[in-house]
């Protein structure tokens, strides 16, 4: 789909180049398919990150129900595989092109734009799916007409691997991983586990006093009654009580070593050169899951250059990736002419949270082909 506003010459070269683009998608043996543009708007709201969520067209439909004009392919891609598959765990490959649609966040850019990508699921060897993926996304971009790409890479997966092997309560790890999202957010809430958990006086200190003497239910019910206070959203009473009771226990929990809080800051500052961070990985004090996952990295690395490409020329982020709450291992983007025009990552827990019986690997990318059009011009 193109958008309006061109000039016939600007899209023809616009259809040109889209073509050229879905010509190597298909050929890699991506069925394209068309999903569906008004979508379910929970899953977006939830889990595609703040930006996506402050910039997606929200609206209800006559019972009520929440819907939304699709912020990218993504989740309609996999949404599609759900209600089209026979087998959902079963590897599919899957391209596409067509709008999406997002408030603008700058004077340039459309509400409305076209994506190009593919989506792989059940891939059974991950590695080499995503050294494939990057390869098929520069192609792409090559195709349309660009060259001098830049490559940054990421991997959520080595700090969650990271996390898993730091000493700390399971709810303090699970508050971490919801804040990491965030970053603010999240060194506020290391420093706060660093100092000794959540032992300051707050506006609900009362409340968690009480806990000892009631049910936490009980406690979280009377302190919202006395205050007036509505449950917000899908909260429900044993939910806020559950969270209360958590507040309780930070109070007896010894503080978190600083030295554990170090060691994942001097993960996620590492920036540099992606071959250069093999070493700089053995360097991090983990533990048995970073460790696998350090192996992933390097052997990634290598399906990379199987595939014809030269990590040495690719910048790595370790804080790269924590714009999009999905992502669950390798990311990247591309970028051409300071302009980012490609990017994806793998989600492995996006199938399951729809609906699947089993987790299911998946990994994907879009290219934004009105940006690739803006460098080539």
């Amino acid at each position: 789909m193109i958008a309006a506003g061109r000039t016939a010459k600007e899209r023809e070269s616009l259809a040109h180049q889209n073509n050229a683009i879905m010509a190597v998608l298909e050929r890699a043996g991506f069925e394209q398919i068309a999903p569906d543009i008004i979508q379910p708007a929970d899953i977006f709201l939830e889990r595609s990150g703040e930006d996506i969520r402050a910039r997606t067209f929200v609206f209800s439909d006559p019972d009520g129900n929440e819907l939304c004009l699709r912020p990218d392919l993504t989740v309609p891609a996999c949404r599609f595989h759900l209600s089209h598959a026979a087998d959902a765990a079963k590897e599919a490959r899957y391209s596409y092109l067509g709008p999406a649609f997002r408030f603008p966040d700058e004077k340039l850019s459309p509400q409305e734009f076209t994506q190009a990508g593919l989506e792989w699921f059940g891939a059974s060897d991950a590695v080499a799916a995503e050294a494939r993926m990057l390869k098929l996304a520069i192609s792409a971009l090559e195709a349309a007409g660009l060259s001098n790409l830049k490559v940054t890479i990421g991997d959520v997966g080595l700090f969650a691997a990271l996390l898993a092997d730091t000493p700390m309560p399971d709810r303090w790890r699970r508050r971490l991983k919801h804040q990491f999202w965030r970053p603010q957010a999240f060194k506020a809430l290391l420093q706060s586990f660093t100092d000794g958990g959540s032992k300051g006086r707050t506006s609900i200190s009362d409340v968690i006093d009480s806990i000892g003497k009631q049910k936490a239910t009980d406690a979280a019910q009377s302190w919202m009654d006395r205050h007036d206070l509505p449950q917000q959203g899908n909260r429900s009473l044993s939910d806020v009580a559950a969270r209360l009771a958590e507040k309780l226990a930070d109070r007896s929990e010894a503080a978190l070593p600083k030295t554990a809080s170090a060691v994942l800051e001097s993960y996620l500052a590492l920036e540099g050169g992606a071959e250069d961070m093999a070493a700089k990985l053995a360097g991090i004090k983990g533990g048995v899951n970073f460790a696998t996952a350090s192996a992933a990295y390097q052997q990634r690395l290598t399906a990379m250059e199987e595939q014809g490409l030269n990590p040495k020329r690719f910048h790595f982020s370790a804080n790269f990736g924590r714009e999009i709450e999905y992502y669950t291992g390798f990311v990247f983007q591309v970028e051409a002419k300071g302009i980012a025009v490609a990017g994806g990552g793998r989600y492995d827990d996006m199938l399951s949270d729809l609906g699947a019986s089993s987790r299911i690997p998946a990994t994907g990318f879009a290219i934004h082909t009105e940006r690739v059009a803006r460098a080539l011009a």
